[in-house]
């Protein structure tokens, strides 16, 4: 069974400088853009993050602060890694908690405003997990019998992320072969951030998830409390985060 797409799929990963959305780059970039044509086009960056990147995260990826000395930083390559994508649904291991957070972050230091309103993303970790709670290594045995080769390479776990997925529809009957579905399928949550620092209620109003406020609707908390708003735009959340509040701040003031 194909996977059946109506636009571009692009399977991608990141290797970073470390696991803190808000605070750590990305060293390198790989994406597979599937299409529906079923044209197939690769892409491998190389990422200057701008610091050090720490011994630990040097010893899983094998990228040095050697390795991407003479390399671009990502705002100089930021537009033609967005003209690539963009307009594309997009697809990852544990990517949407993660590799996509991290990513729009990128891009909103870049001063790019990626466009997710008809974005539709696929976590194949969520469907492994869901199926057979292992991980990347074991997903690419189980579903294809392969051994993970570059490990922790951004093209090597692109390209077995790539594997499982087509390998999970083929055996999994009830896995409808389309973006729509299996984006829902390995959805965890609905948030209105990527973060998940805002989720919905079940009247799909947008609450907190953290804090003091935790399960308050962002607009009552705001309406109350409006120098929580401040606070919240001064304090180490992710841009996209607070590009969200920001929106929902605005339209209620044309309420």
């Amino acid at each position: 069974m194909k996977l059946k797409i109506n636009r571009p799929l692009c399977f991608f990963d990141l290797e970073t400088t470390g696991i803190n959305i808000t605070k750590d780059r990305i060293v390198e970039i790989a994406v597979i853009k599937l299409y529906p044509s079923e044209k197939i086009e690769k892409k491998v960056w190389l990422v200057n993050p701008e610091m050090s990147i720490p011994v630990e995260a040097s010893e899983i990826h094998g990228i040095t602060d050697d390795k991407v000395a003479d390399s671009p930083t990502f705002k100089m390559i930021s537009k033609t890694i967005y003209n690539f994508i963009k307009n594309s649904d997009l697809a990852g291991y544990n990517s949407d908690r993660f590799d996509i957070p991290l990513l729009m972050e990128e891009f909103l230091r870049a001063d790019i405003d990626f466009e997710t309103k008809n974005l539709k993303t696929i976590d194949v970790q969520t469907i492994f997990h869901k199926k057979e709670p292992r991980n990347l290594t074991a997903a690419l045995k189980f579903y294809c019998d392969k051994n993970l080769e570059n490990a922790h390479s951004a093209m090597g776990d692109t390209q077995a992320t790539h594997d499982v997925l087509m390998s999970q529809i083929e055996r999994y009957e009830d896995l409808e072969p389309s973006t729509s579905f299996l984006s829902s399928f390995s959805a965890r949550r609905k948030t209105a951030d990527f973060a998940g620092y805002i989720i919905f209620n079940k009247d799909g109003e947008e609450c907190f998830s953290f804090g003091k406020h935790k399960g308050k609707t962002v607009n009552n908390v705001l309406e109350k409390e409006p120098g929580y708003f401040g606070w919240l735009l001064n304090a180490d959340f992710p841009l996209y985060t607070k590009k969200v509040l920001t929106q929902i701040r605005m339209q209620k003031s044309k309420l």
